[in-house]
């Protein structure tokens, strides 16, 4: 017999509470292990499945760990992961750099920083490893052409959002498209559409602010295009709907090649440490595999004692129409982004949420995904305390700060004016 359903979600009010109370006191939204307090939520989930012995409590829970949805978008996670790290090891990442602005003109710097990063980032998949790669890159180049640090790494940021956001390996990517049931090639598709004008218009904004500086003589490395051939190998084969298990295991397969066969510092990688490196890029992808397995079974608890209809219902009432409906998966995303500070957490704690509303007003899957991984990407580009903003500011040496970068988040901003115009336009049904 199902609860009340606001009863039902206690689980999650139990995480954000755990969650938020130290950030809000230490003024560090980090502090709390995202990890221990999904489990602690967790814990309050399992006591509140029904039946009378734990053993049922913990099966139940089990189930929805198990979901094959949920051991699918793992399985993605560590092949991407792997590929990602390894691709990173054999100088992929830096091979982009260095080619980037040795073909950049002096009086377009700015733009580029926005086009390298929007690059590293769809090709890696992660936007904080791409503010983190350029960032030192964008402060030195920033005194070099005279213009702001903070306009710098705002470009960066917004380059990083941007990449991250269509990445067909970007966590929030997989999570997006498998919470929903879409491909990520009809994803990626309909993401284009969406966010394309604004990076544009980013890009312009940029070529305006940044045209100062001379021409920057940066020496390519032997090699440094083969280096790009994993990349470019992955993003073609998604694009062309290659199933992502041989795209990404191709990928690796290739990153191994470059590093066995090209030197990198005068050293040319053994088979030991391409293994090496392929398993330290999964091991970095751990802590969201275990969050999203403990997502999975709180969900299922939720689910089973009628809190996601309860939540539909509310919703329901409130929706009038598509677009309604639209617009409700952009805010319940944002929301739960502000307060995780984590855009993938904020996808996959509503993705379920989510695919039924999406179902209840026939939207596409394919659209509520491209709607939830860019409200999570607009939304976490622009928090003073994510991760992205944190990690430039601590680059620059503090000699910035979150509020100063956030004056020149371009991308964001665009980003999510092109969203409410994107379903303002569409015709409600």
């Amino acid at each position: 017999m199902k609860m009340n359903g606001l009863k039902a979600l206690l689980p999650v009010g139990i995480f954000l509470l755990i969650y938020l109370v130290p950030g809000i006191l230490t003024g560090d939204f980090y502090r709390m292990p995202i990890l221990i307090s999904f489990f602690a939520a967790a814990i309050v989930a399992v006591m509140m499945a029904p039946g009378k012995k734990i053993a049922h409590k913990m099966e139940l829970f089990t189930k929805g760990m198990g979901h094959s949805g949920i051991m699918m978008m793992c399985l993605i996670f560590l092949m991407a992961g792997g590929f990602a790290g390894l691709a990173r090891e054999v100088g992929a990442v830096d091979a982009t750099v260095r080619i980037g602005l040795s073909i950049l003109p002096g009086k377009v710097l700015l733009a580029g920083l926005f086009v390298i990063g929007s690059f590293i980032a769809l090709s890696v998949g992660t936007s904080v490893g791409t503010v983190v790669a350029l960032s030192p890159v964008a402060l030195e180049l920033a005194e070099k052409a005279e213009f702001s640090s903070a306009l710098a790494l705002g470009a960066v940021i917004g380059g990083a959002m941007f990449g991250d956001n269509l990445s067909m390996i970007s966590d929030t990517t997989i999570a997006a498209a498998r919470t929903q049931g879409s491909s990520m090639r009809d994803k990626f598709n309909m993401n284009i559409k969406l966010v394309l004008p604004a990076a544009i218009f980013s890009i312009i904004l940029y070529l305006f602010l940044g045209g100062a500086g001379g021409h920057q003589e940066i020496e390519l490395l032997p090699g440094d295009w083969l280096r790009l051939v994993p990349y470019l190998t992955v993003l073609i084969f998604a694009l062309l709907g290659v199933n992502v298990f041989v795209v990404l295991l191709g990928g690796t397969i290739l990153s191994a090649a470059v590093g066995i066969l090209l030197p990198l510092e005068d050293k040319t990688m053994d088979a030991w440490q391409v293994m090496t490196a392929t398993s330290n890029g999964m091991l970095g992808m751990a802590e969201i595999v275990v969050i999203s397995l403990l997502v999975g079974g709180l969900v299922e608890i939720v689910m089973v004692n009628g809190g996601i209809d309860y939540l539909l219902q509310s919703i329901e009432k409130r929706a009038k129409g598509r677009k309604g409906a639209e617009f409700t998966i952009v805010l319940v995303t944002s929301v739960v982004n502000v307060f995780t500070a984590n855009n993938t957490i904020a996808i996959l704690m509503g993705g379920s949420i989510v695919k039924n509303i999406a179902s209840k007003f026939n939207i596409e899957p394919k659209r509520s995904a491209s709607l939830m991984d860019t409200a999570s990407c607009f939304v976490q580009g622009a928090l003073p305390y994510g991760a992205q903003i944190l990690a430039a500011v601590g680059l620059a040496s503090m000699a910035v700060t979150p509020f100063e970068i956030m004056q020149f988040l371009f991308y964001p901003y665009l980003m999510g004016i092109s969203v409410v115009v994107s379903i303002l336009l569409k015709r409600d049904k």
